[in-house]
Order: structure tokens, then sequence, then C-alpha cells
């Protein structure tokens, strides 16, 4: 109606009004246009770019103000008959106008919506909006873009809307002048005037009430929609699992008959036993915060370090300490593992205090010393190990280096490469081998990239030796500081799992090529408070495990990303470390607590879910309210570094 209405009054409307209309109608004509284009097909970068056009023309539409006063009623009651909205695109650009501008002043599309990318939208998410919903939407985008709800351009409008009435009144008033007679109609017409002047001044005081209440309804919807989203994204993460590839009872036949000479091996992996996961017993020797475990080849000891600097060895089945030794280290021990093929008789370690240390058991159960073999900058999270090598294993820090470390050698460590992004340097939280290629090495550290590379190869010259690297797509630009807190390679050494401080786990497959999207994503926990780590579980990696700050265990099926157990595994709130067994379906896990959790499926029915839900909403809140923020992982990291110190002093006194 809008073409009608200017040729109706082109005459009647100053030249510079005129224009203004007719802008406002092709800016219209745009945004429809953007709605119109939409198709379910859209990639998430093409629905971002589109809603920042919206955005553009909805604030050019506000800058050129109110629409002509007889339209603006039409434009909330009768659509235009071409333009039918997409619920979707159009709850986005409502929601995101009103909530996603950050502390910059740019919009943060990361936290717009509760599902990640809008291909991720499940289909009760995208069923959920009716018809009714979008007509409410609709009609508080008009009143947004017309102005009725008390906007900067308020007072602008009035002055506009009555253009048409003071121009007669000019014309009344020359009248006046030429016949010099005063008219009572003059006078009633001035009384009516002061009563409209009243009225509307009555009216300027109810707006305040009313802005208020459509800002407490427009909350509301958006609290229940928000709630209704959540509960939709929430049921799409636990719903119905596919039937499982392993069955008890056909496998037990087959083994009966002869024809299955690897139940062990596929029952350790099926998930009928996850599912029945229980807590056996806890392992209690440390005085601190438990970081790191590793069982030895033999699946017979498991070595665990503290914040109390030591490290105790343990027989787990039997719940007693073989040792227990102080590392030598300054600061709080990361990491303690077992080499390979040394007859357990050898344990590397790393710190806090950058050092990595070696210490020689002995038969007798005792450590004979503990020597130090490398020194990093900053502190030294995670130790790598090459499958079948006694003597070599790398080691990377927050120093950005990445060390080889030969014990056959005088000086042992050499410095393989230091990680770097452009000119500048990425500190590291963690390390892994590839256990098909033990060439190839992966990183990830202070920043969003996995990065891969070959020892054969490294030149810092070229692409600063990285051999490729990976990026789940929406981070690559994203102003978040996303960072990587672990990775781990699965057993054949062709898939490669990265966790992210508040965000998902990200399964990337290694073959691919550089820059490709990740396969899968696993959701539900939170990892924010400390560096977490992340496993898989099972002989042919047929799971994914993390720990989580709410305290939780979580296991994933790898194929179907569906979460089958769910544990409390820490009083103290946080789950860090989770160390399969290599050959029982035995998992070991540490955290904040002082004691390491031993975890079989001994349970005679599977594990129900309860208040699964719960934790995963609860979780999402508090992730989407700290993303807001920005919260930097080292600040993270130091903030419960201290708050743990000071506790600790407050149980010693």
């Amino acid at each position: 109606q809008y073409p009608e209405w200017l040729q109706t009054h082109r005459e009647s409307l100053p030249p510079e009004q005129f224009e203004k209309y007719q802008e406002q109608h092709s800016v219209m004509g745009k945004i429809c246009e953007q709605f119109e284009a939409e198709t379910p097909a859209d990639s998430e970068a093409t629905q971002k770019a589109r809603f920042e056009v919206v955005l553009d023309l909805m604030q050019q539409l506000q800058d050129l103000g109110h629409p002509p006063k007889e339209l603006a009623g039409e434009m909330v009651s009768i659509p235009s008959p071409r333009f039918e909205p997409e619920p979707k695109v159009l709850e986005f650009c409502i929601k995101m106008s009103s909530k996603g501008n950050g502390a910059d002043g740019k919009t943060d599309l990361a936290n717009g919506s509760l599902s990640s990318s809008p291909e991720e939208m499940s289909a009760a998410e995208e069923g959920r909006e009716t018809s009714s919903g979008i007509e409410v939407e609709a009609s508080d985008l008009s009143l947004s873009l017309t102005g009725d709800d008390g906007g900067p351009n308020r007072a602008s409008t009035g002055s506009r809307g009555t253009d048409t009435e003071s121009s007669g009144e000019d014309k009344d008033s020359d009248s006046m002048e030429d016949t010099g007679h005063y008219s009572i109609n003059d006078e009633n017409q001035v009384h009516d005037r002061s009563e409209e002047e009243e009225e509307e001044e009555e009216e300027e005081e109810e707006h305040p009430r009313r802005r208020v209440q459509r800002k407490r309804a427009n909350r509301d919807q958006d609290s229940s929609d928000d709630e209704r989203a959540l509960e939709d994204w929430v049921s799409s993460e636990t719903s119905a699992l596919p039937r499982p590839r392993w069955q008890a009872l056909p496998a037990l036949r087959e083994r009966e008959l002869g024809s299955s000479a690897r139940f062990v091996y596929e029952a350790c992996g099926a998930r009928v036993f996850v599912q029945r996961f229980r807590l056996q017993h806890g392992l209690e020797g440390h005085t601190g915060c438990v970081n790191t475990l590793h069982f030895n080849q033999r699946g017979t000891w498991l070595a665990s370090g503290s914040d109390d600097l030591k490290v105790v060895v343990w027989d787990w089945v039997r719940r007693q300490p073989v040792l227990d030794f102080e590392s030598g280290h300054k600061s709080n021990v990361f990491q303690a593992k077992f080499l390979p093929n040394s007859g357990d008789s050898t344990l590397a370690m790393c710190a806090r205090d950058g050092q990595v240390r070696v210490a020689e058991l002995s038969a007798t159960q005792c450590c004979k010393n503990t020597k130090r073999v490398a020194q990093h900058k900053g502190a030294s999270h995670k130790l790598a190990l090459e499958p079948d090598s006694p003597c070599t294993f790398l080691s990377a820090g927050e120093d950005a280096v990445v060390f080889t470390i030969d014990l056959r050698q005088d000086r042992p460590a050499s410095k393989l490469v230091v990680t770097k992004e452009k000119e500048k340097k990425v500190g590291l939280y963690t390390i892994y081998v590839n256990p098909a290629n033990t060439h190839q090495f992966a990183v990830g550290g202070r920043d969003q990239f996995v990065r891969i590379y070959d020892q054969r190869k490294i030149d810092e010259n070229e692409n600063n030796g990285v051999l490729k690297k990976f990026c789940p797509h929406h981070l690559v630009n994203s102003e978040s500081k996303a960072n990587i807190t672990c990775l781990v390679y699965s057993h054949d050494g062709t898939e490669l799992l990265a966790s992210y401080n508040d965000e998902d786990i990200y399964l990337f497959n290694s073959s691919h090529s550089d820059g490709a999207q990740y396969v899968k994503r696993y959701k539900g926990h939170r990892n924010n408070a400390t560096v977490k780590g992340v496993n898989f579980y099972g002989p042919k990696s047929e799971f994914v495990v993390s720990g989580s700050d709410c305290g939780h265990i979580f296991l994933w099926e790898k194929s179907s990303c569906q979460i089958v157990q769910f544990m409390e595994g820490d009083k103290g709130g946080v789950v860090n470390c989770l160390e399969p067994h290599p050959h029982l379906p035995v998992l070991a896990t540490s955290g904040l607590d002082h004691d390491v959790k031993i975890w079989a499926p001994t349970a005679e029915t599977s594990t129900e879910l309860t208040g699964l839900k719960d934790v995963i909403k609860k979780n999402k809140r508090e992730r989407d309210e700290d993303s807001l923020h920005h919260t930097d992982l080292f600040d993270s990291h130091m903030l419960w570094f201290l708050m743990h110190h000071l506790r600790q002093r407050r149980h010693h006194r």
C-alpha cells in the first residue's frame, strides 16, 4: 500500500518528506527480500551475513523516522501478500537485535541461539514456532521500527505526524490577517486544540507505564522462548539411542560355539557395559588435588601425581600403594607416565614449575632417584610417549616449545619446534603422538587450532613448520578466546579428539586435508575452571569420555554423539583426569578431590541418567553467561590455583 499512498499524497507532501518516505519504502523492500531469500540449506556463514544485512537495514529504517501515520497500523495488521516471513530467521533477527550486542558494541553471534549453528537445530526446535508466535514477533518488530516504543525518534514523530494539520492552521491564520475578523469557530478550534493537547499529555504520561509493561511482557516472552528452546536442545542431546552393535546373548552363544576368539575385546567396547559403570572404590594417599593418572602396559599398576608434589604407584586392585616418592618438582605435578617397554622402571614427569623429570624405580619398590632432563620457561602440562620407545618422549609447555627427549643422550632435551601463529607464540597445554605414525604429533593450547607436525619435515620458515591444522569453522575467526585444553589420537591414529574450554568436544579425521571441518561434536559438559582432560574409551575408541566443572563424568557414544553414561565423579566439583585401563572395562578418574576413583561395569542394570537434563541445562546457562565476559583460560587457572591454595592453608590450620 505504500506506493499507492505516496502517489495520492505526492502533491501535498513537502519534497524532502516525500523522498524520505520513498526511501523508507525502498529499505522495507530490501528487508523483505532478505527474508524471502532464506532457504533451509543456508550455511551458518550465509545466515550470519544475511542477519548483518538485515540489522543494517533496520538501523537505516529507524534513522529515517516514523512512516506515514495512516500506514503505521496497516503495517502491523496486514502483511504484504508477497512477504511470508520464515519463522527461523524472523525469530533469530528479533532476538539477536535485542540481545546480541556485546561489551564492544558488536553483535555477538555466537550467543544468539542455543544451537551452535542453524544446521544443528533439531526438527523439534524448528517446528516449535507457531503462527501466533510469528504474529507476535512481527508486531514487536513493526512496533520497534515505527518508534511506538518511545525511542529516540518519538519527538520528531509527533512533529512529522502533524505536518498536514499545521499547514492547515497556517492557511487559517493567513485568512484571518487578510480580513481582520475573529471568528467564534476559530475560538472553538483553539479550545478543541487545547483539549487535544491535554489528552496527548495524559497519553504521554501513560506511555512510560505501557513501555514498562511491554518490555516486561517481551522479557517474559523471551525467557519463555529461551526455556522452550533449551528444553528442545536438551531433548535432542538425550534422545533415544540407536540399537547397539554388540549384543550380549548372541556374543556368548558364539563364544560357546568357538566362533568368536575376541569376546573380551569386543565386550570391553560394548555400550551395555559402559551403561553399568559403578564406583568400585577410591585410592586414598594424596593430600592435594590429583592431576594425572596412568596405567602401566600390563594394567597392573596405576601412577598418580598431585599438588602435594608426590607421585604414588598403586596396586589398584588391592587398593594399596606399591610405592610413593617425592617427585623433585617445586610446584603442582601435572603428568606422570610409565615409559613403555621399560619394565615399569622409569617414570617421566612434568609440572607447573616447567621441569621435565625422570624417576628411576627399583625392583625393591623404591625410587632410586629423580633427575631433571628438560626445563620449560612456563608450566609444562603434558608429555607424549612413543608407543614402543623406552627412551624417547616429547614435552610441551606454555612457553610454546616442544622438546624431544632422548634419555640415551648426555644432553637429553633438544628443541623440536616453537609453536607460532604468524609471529606470535602459542602457549601449549597438550601434546600427543600419533600411535600409527610416531613421526607425527599433535599439539593444542592457547588458541583455537589443532596443529599436526611431522618431526622429519619441520621447517619453521614454511608455515611455521606445521603439516596441517584443524579448527571448527565457527571458531576460526571467533572473537571468543577459544583454547584447547586436551587432545588425543584414537587407537589407530585416524581420528583426533580435542576439548575446547567453555566450548564443546570436537572429533577430526586426522587424514583430512589442512583446514578440514570437524566430523563429530559432543555436548553437555562444562570445561572452564581447569585444564580439562578428554579421552577415548574402548579398544577401538568406541566412546568419548570427559570430566566436567559440574563434578560429573560424561561418556558419549562416538558414532551417535549421544550421552550413554553420566556419573558423579568428584565432590570437590571438577573432574580433570580420565584414564581407561589398557585391557579391561575399567576407568580411573580424579579431580579436585584428593583420591583416585576406580569405576567398573558391576551394576545389575543400566544406570538411570537421573538429573542429566538439569545438569546439562545448568552447564549450558553458565557457559552462555560466562561467554559474555570472554574469561581468559589463564585467568581461570590462576583463580582456581589461588582458591585451592587458600583452602589448603585453611585446612592445615
